[in-house]
């Protein structure tokens, strides 16, 4: 075949090439060629660093890419995003697109679906973007509170560093140290006290234990009754033994003022004797009498008595 030239050859080698390199510049892109998809459009006021090739996402997963995206020159207000989404999703009415910002700089686009799933937009359409409200959207938006935390953090500080550079810290974490050893000493004492001698205690407790269950049963064999009633018995000789002992205290009582009532009294010879003044005196005169007597007898016995052995003279 002469017509199959080098010149042809070389011509569809390269339209060949050209094919693939579009396919794979494609398909690094994240765009599918091979696969039919749907075309909608998106109105944003700011795009936020959107790119072609982004990916559309419902819910986390990927069902679309960016296509391409349009500035509206002659309103100059909105930035038109085409958007290519799998020909199986079926975008219900009422579906908002946002964009989020990540933290390593890429974008992507969000779709939150309507509520109704029945009723669904038809290609080529028109979505509302709305503004993002990632987390790159949330950090923005906190970013002018953080500028104005940032004095009073620089106080905070300032005021930390002064209160770890004061010597009575020192002090005190020495403090608490020494305190924590102490902690450990005592916790230590404390295991040392319910290993050894907690577990003597125990067995104390448990032998104490068994003397008393030992009492008890013995306790229990006892004839408790006649017990009782030796006690009873007891405490009715006793009860006897006071009255007799008050039946003799009071006849002791009894006689006692009888006693004193004759000694007291003058109706009788014992009271007489003790009471009588004349008599008194007529027994001390009698007493003196028979002293002087004894020492007259004393003094002068031959008054008295006379021994002669041929008989008494007379005088």
């Amino acid at each position: 075949m002469k017509w199959f030239t080098k010149e042809l050859k070389i011509a569809l080698a390269t339209i060949v090439a050209g094919i693939f390199v579009y396919v794979g510049i494609n398909f690094l892109k994240g765009i599918n060629l091979f696969q039919s998809n749907n075309t909608y459009f998106v109105k944003f006021k700011d795009v936020n660093g959107l790119v072609v090739s982004n990916p559309v996402l419902v819910n986390g997963y990927p069902v679309g890419v960016v296509r391409n995206i349009h500035y509206d020159y002659k309103l100059a207000e909105y930035v038109v995003v085409e958007i290519e989404i799998n020909d199986q999703m079926r975008i219900p009415v009422g579906t908002t697109a946002e964009l989020d910002s990540e933290l390593m700089g890429g974008v992507k686009m969000l779709l939150n679906l309507g509520a109704n799933p029945t009723q669904h937009i038809e290609q080529g359409d028109t979505l509302v973007g709305m503004p993002g409200s990632g987390a790159m959207a949330q950090l923005q938006n906190a970013l002018p509170d953080v500028l104005a935390v940032l004095p009073k953090l620089d106080s905070i500080v300032t005021n930390i560093q002064n209160i770890t550079a004061d010597p009575s810290l020192m002090q005190t974490l020495r403090n608490a140290e020494q305190l924590t050893a102490q902690l450990n000493t005592s916790a230590q004492q404390l295991n040392d006290f319910l290993g050894n001698d907690l577990k003597s205690m125990s067995v104390k407790l448990d032998n104490t234990l068994g003397n008393a269950e030992t009492f008890s049963k013995e306790l229990a064999t006892l004839d408790l009754q006649k017990t009782i009633n030796s006690v009873d018995q007891t405490l009715a000789d006793v009860k006897t033994f006071s009255t007799n002992l008050n039946t003799f205290t009071t006849n002791l009582n009894n006689t006692a003022l009888e006693l004193d009532r004759k000694i007291n009294g003058k109706d009788n010879s014992l009271g007489l004797l003790l009471n009588d003044r004349s008599l008194y005196d007529n027994i001390n005169s009698t007493i003196a009498d028979a002293d002087s007597l004894v020492i007259d007898l004393k003094a002068h016995p031959k008054r008295y008595v006379h021994f002669s052995v041929f008989g008494r003279k007379e005088k």
